[in-house]
């Protein structure tokens, strides 16, 4: 049999309807090989039809052993029922595996022999990936509470409904399943049972209760266990649940048992503690464990020749003294709380202090258990961090965008005064100033938005190399003083970006540099192309992939942790007055941010700071910037709705647009916009909306103008910059964004371009 010859005399009808459908289809002879495909099962594994033709259809697997199982499990499937339907993992040309869903079918001629079989396929690769996706974020949060240090209960009317891993195998139980289901008390030991069942009903109800207590357990098999438990009221599909973390404090409550007994069996009990563990009497630590002489880096001699409240950090001394003082006099017997304990070094940790009043040779103590909590502590600081600046950024994006609704009233009666008048008249260059001071009032704001992550104004991809040669050759003709050193990758990959906002972050970064050079110094700037692991992403919840790294490092004087902590932050600033406004390094963080990248600082006090940006890398060819005359008026006769909730905007606008030759509709607001475009819509030609409207905004108002008519052109006009809400409105359809305060040139420019687009 001639196959090959089989497969291109297939009937031309069949091939065309063959090759229409999106599936791929094959069809392979008994012997398997190729005798027929259609274009989708060409592109999708990579072959034409010459080389795939009479090949066989072993060249789409990727091993001998998976072809051999597939033919095992296909065979079984069509004997039982003459199709097999299933999923399996198959081989593109360039060796790239993926998964496909697949139904096959034994041929037969007309007397019954099997000649060969007919497949079809669909390449679910995208289909995977959102399953595991919601799989891996349903799985994240389980993971946490399986793998947590903490025993984890869920309670319901006094049952068990949840248990995890760690608090069975806390009470001696194999399976969390033997304790779900189950009665608290089967936990509790009868010592302390009413008193816990009491507090879980109070918490049921409305009553008042502790949210942390210690009890006695009983373990599986009969022991005793002393359990630390932490309580809170949780709400799920409206009914109340009682969630708890319990930890076993065993040890501890051993330690002090003994500690009464004998002083023998204590050093015996503490030696290898990971907690530190030790007595102060008489103001001085005394018997401390090997792991409170690491931590604060004495002696146990020194220790006892300097008071317990020198290690202690400044800022905490008053409430620790304040906290041992009641315990010492009766007023709390036992007492919990975090402070910051300063070590031999000066290096500063965080302490979970747990401390019991004892009577210890005849005079009252307290014995004392700390626990190392410094790494908990600093993500809480990061985590306030980032809470803190994205309220800020909030704040920021709002006074920005109310500003340039501002500057806009200020911009629009300046150009209209200007407008026609001539140079020559005595307020002409009083009116340029007024406008120069508007758009530097204007990039302030820019600066805002560009910390509120106001997102990208006009993103495309762009070669970051051209970016940076432009930028630092500009920024090194006015600081001579500085020697500019560039090690920029040839191959580096392309950005998408917005290269007038990746511009300031560099210039904020250059100007951040001189001004940590005073008397001079060097500045270097490289580029590299990365790829950053899920390890590293997740900390800044973006996605693991290829990206493009520039870092840009100074000579000057550093600096310190506390002003680290702060240099992203609006208004911040070193300077003196009249310096800085203490938005560029914020502004830098907001747009990088805003690029779904990231931005990192590296400094020491003297031995100069590092900026470090991860921007993502795209698979798009670099775009070439094209510029356009400011200057230039462009006019027109059409009709334009004009659609602006603010007064004055609308009156100034309305009287631009009649300057440039326009007939104006208004309305104040979208339900005003959407009344009058069902009236007028053959009549007008254009819609200038406005995106933050009470009641309708821009969004919405589209929408409706679009279920009018379908082709309705628009420009969206904001006081905030081209962000995600924008976007998503662009993309539906919106023909061009402008930003406010705009000028009468930047308008009338926009205006045609619209209205002139084909």
């Amino acid at each position: 049999m001639d196959v090959h010859n089989d497969f291109n005399d297939i009937n031309t009808n069949y091939q065309t309807l063959f090759d229409k459908m999106s599936d791929t289809i094959v069809i392979h002879n008994t012997e398997q090989n190729i005798t027929s495909c259609n274009r989708a099962f060409c592109e999708l594994f990579g072959y034409t039809r010459d080389q795939i033709a009479g090949k066989s259809i072993r060249i789409i697997f990727d091993s001998d052993k998976n072809y051999e199982t597939f033919c095992e499990k296909t065979a079984t499937g069509i004997r039982k029922g003459n199709t097999f339907r299933g999923e399996w993992y198959f081989v593109r040309n360039d060796g790239t595996p993926f998964p496909m869903e697949i139904v096959i079918s034994a041929i037969y001629d007309d007397n019954g022999v099997k000649t060969g079989y007919f497949s079809i396929g669909r390449d679910i690769t995208e289909r995977r990936k959102t399953e595991d996706s919601l799989k891996e974020s349903e799985e994240r949060y389980r993971i946490a509470i399986e793998h947590s240090n903490d025993g984890v209960a869920i309670v319901k009317d006094f049952v068990h409904i949840y248990v995890n891993n760690k608090l069975a195998e806390m009470f001696g139980y194999e399976s969390p399943l033997l304790i779900t289901g189950k009665s608290i008390a089967l936990l509790v030991h009868p010592d302390d049972r009413s008193r816990i069942l009491y507090y879980v009903e109070q918490r049921q109800g409305d009553g008042i209760a502790p949210s942390r207590y210690e009890f006695k357990g009983i373990k599986s098999d009969g022991n005793l266990i002393y359990i630390e438990a932490s309580v809170t009221t949780i709400t799920y599909h409206g009914e109340k649940d009682i969630l708890v973390y319990m930890r076993d404090n065993t040890e501890r409550k051993l330690s002090e048992e003994a500690l009464r007994e004998s002083e023998e069996k204590y050093r015996l009990l503490i030696e290898h503690a990971t907690d530190s563990i030790f007595i102060i009497q008489d103001g001085v630590i005394k018997f401390p464990n090997p792991k409170t002489e690491e931590k604060l880096g004495y002696t146990g001699k020194e220790l006892e020749q300097m008071p317990f409240i020198d290690h202690v950090h400044s800022a905490d001394k008053e409430m620790v003294l304040e906290k041992h003082r009641r315990r010492i006099n009766g007023e709390e017997t036992t007492s919990t709380y975090s402070c910051r304990i300063i070590n031999r070094d000066g290096t500063e940790l965080w302490g979970e202090v747990s401390s019991v009043v004892i009577d210890w040779q005849g005079k009252p103590a307290s014995l004392v258990f700390i626990r190392d909590i410094t790494e908990q502590k600093k993500l809480e600081s990061q985590l306030f961090q980032a809470q803190k600046m994205e309220a800020i950024g909030t704040l920021a994006g709002g006074i920005a965008h109310d500003f340039n609704n501002l500057l806009m009233g200020i911009q629009g009666n300046a150009s209209l005064l200007l407008y026609n008048l001539d140079p020559a008249h005595p307020h002409y260059e009083k009116l340029k100033q007024i406008q120069e001071h508007v758009m530097s009032g204007a990039d302030l704001t820019k600066q805002l938005l560009g910390f509120a992550r106001g997102g990208r104004y006009e993103a495309k991809p762009s070669d970051l190399n051209d970016i940076i040669k432009k930028s630092s050759t500009m920024f090194g003709r006015t600081k001579k003083e500085i020697a500019i050193h560039r090690k920029l990758r040839k191959d580096l990959w392309i950005a998408e970006i917005d290269p007038g906002q990746i511009e300031q972050v560099l210039l904020n970064l250059y100007v951040n540099a001189w001004q940590a050079m005073p008397l001079g110094g060097s500045l270097y700037i490289e580029t590299n192309n990365i790829i950053l692991d899920r390890h590293f992403t997740q900390q800044f919840d973006l996605k693991e992939g290829n990206y493009v790294k520039i870092v840009v490092t100074d000579t000057g004087v550093g600096m310190d942790e506390k002003t680290k902590e702060r240099i992203f932050e609006p208004f911040f600033t070193t300077k003196e007055m009249g310096r800085g406004t203490g938005l560029g390094l914020a502004s830098a963080y907001g747009i990088v941010k805003g690029h779904k990248g990231i931005i990192n600082v590296y400094s020491a006090q003297d031995h100069g700071t590092t900026f470090s940006i991860y921007l993502p890398a795209s698979e798009k060819e670099a775009q070439k910037n094209i510029f356009s005359s400011e200057e230039i008026i462009k006019k027109g006769t059409e009709t334009i709705l004009l659609v602006d909730d603010e007064e004055q905007i609308l009156k100034v606008s309305s009287e631009i647009l009649l300057a440039l030759g326009y007939k104006i509709l208004t309305a104040r607001n979208g339900r005003e916009a959407v009344d009058l475009y069902s009236i007028h819509n053959e009549n007008i030609d254009l819609v200038v909306l406005d995106m933050i409207m009470p009641d309708m905004g821009g969004g919405e108002t589209f929408a409706f103008l679009k279920m009018i008519n379908p082709l309705v052109k628009a420009i969206l006009s904001s006081g905030y910059s081209l962000n995600e809400q924008a976007k998503d409105i662009v993309e539906q359809g919106c023909k061009g964004f402008i930003q406010k305060p705009f000028t009468i040139q930047a308008l009338s420019q926009k205006i045609r371009e619209v209205l002139d687009k084909k």
